[in-house]
């Protein structure tokens, strides 16, 4: 909606910003409150008050959100059919690879369901591109300059960073024994360094090339998996795992911040809502589905569960790899020229 309503500028930019800044904010309040409700009161309390803020948030939006105005498309209709197997193939996929870290992959039906999603995928792509009238994902969106790499770089990056951030909680909560209130308070400085890498985002895509801006995110979070793969298993909190936090907190919202703006200024507007859904999806959909594959690497490097230190260290060394790759993609194969734009273009104008 943000990217929608605001044409391209430097407003566009803080907004977005402002919006991914939310992410880290969330996630430290996300680990403040079951911390309190877990420790202080019943483990039941914190559904209750998630349902009650969640109704308060729901309630809230009737009066904040502005009306749609003129619809982008005011005749179209919804691709069910392809929701159907695009929704599918992506829930069977990421199912196979968190039941495989649970089950192992010597059960049948992970083999069979990984099959499964992979037909589910390969007709999405064919009713998309020769059959559907209104595709849910156009194909034609992947020809806009570098999305694909781009799209790419940031899935890989994302499944490091999900990576990172779940091992993390469980390094000091089972492994150095922190409370989940001390947890909650560890996790304070990636959000506050978060927060101020989305605004720095915003404006460095003005003033620097996109793959610039998405390989400094990514390399951000290399070194912090580096830190934190390689430190003690009883050590200071301050040695090590503070500073991997610092900076693992300009990863994710430099990439999400510079993905959600290169793409909104790379696509035309009538496709704008579908590109930014399209990232908000894969940045969801990395962060949990790498869970999948380290915990995969986990299983079978843990020692059978006798070494929990060394499973730990390799599914952080799988987020090593997995955000150099993506860094690697962002400066080979992405080249998108900063955008210094302000407003919209003259076909962006036409077809709204």
């Amino acid at each position: 909606m943000l990217t929608i309503t605001f044409p391209p500028g430097l407003m566009r930019n803080v907004w977005v910003g402002m919006f991914g800044a939310m992410g880290p904010v969330g996630a430290a309040g996300g680990t403040v409150f079951p911390g309190f409700f877990g420790q202080l009161t019943e483990w039941w309390w914190l559904f209750f008050f998630l349902a009650i803020f969640g109704a308060v948030v729901f309630g809230a939006t009737s009066f904040i959100l502005p009306p749609d105005g003129v619809p982008m498309d005011a005749a179209g209709t919804v691709d069910y059919v392809g929701a159907y197997f695009g929704v599918v193939g992506l829930v069977l996929f990421n199912f196979v690879w968190t039941q495989a870290a649970v089950v192992g992959w010597e059960e049948p039906y992970v083999y069979a369901l990984l099959i499964v999603s992979v037909l589910h995928f390969a007709i999405f792509v064919v009713w998309e591109g020769k059959v559907a009238k209104e595709p849910i994902l156009p194909l034609g969106i992947w020809t806009s300059p570098s999305f694909g790499p781009m799209v790419l770089s940031a899935f890989m990056s994302f499944m490091g960073v999900g990576i990172f951030l779940y091992y993390v909680q469980i390094w000091n909560i089972e492994i150095r024994h922190y409370s989940n209130l001390l947890t909650a308070a560890a996790n304070s400085a990636f959000a506050i360094v978060g927060t101020c890498g989305c605004f720095v985002s915003a404006i460095a895509v003005r003033y620097l090339p996109a793959q610039v801006v998405m390989a400094t995110g990514a390399v951000a979070a290399v070194v912090a998996g580096i830190i934190f793969a390689t430190m003690p298993a009883q050590q200071t909190y301050w040695a090590q795992c503070f500073p991997a936090f610092i900076i693992m907190g300009f990863s994710p919202d430099f990439i999400f911040t510079a993905t959600q703006i290169i793409t909104s200024n790379s696509v035309q507007r009538k496709h704008q809502g579908i590109a930014g859904s399209l990232m908000g999806t894969i940045q969801m959909y990395g962060l949990s589905t790498g869970l999948g594959f380290a915990g995969t690497v986990e299983r079978y490097t843990d020692d059978g569960g006798r070494d929990q230190v060394g499973g730990i260290r390799h599914a952080l060394y799988l987020t090593i790899g997995m955000t150099a790759a993506s860094a690697l993609i962002s400066l080979v194969l992405i080249r998108i020229p900063k955008d210094r734009r302000e407003g919209w273009d003259k076909e962006d104008e036409a077809a709204a």
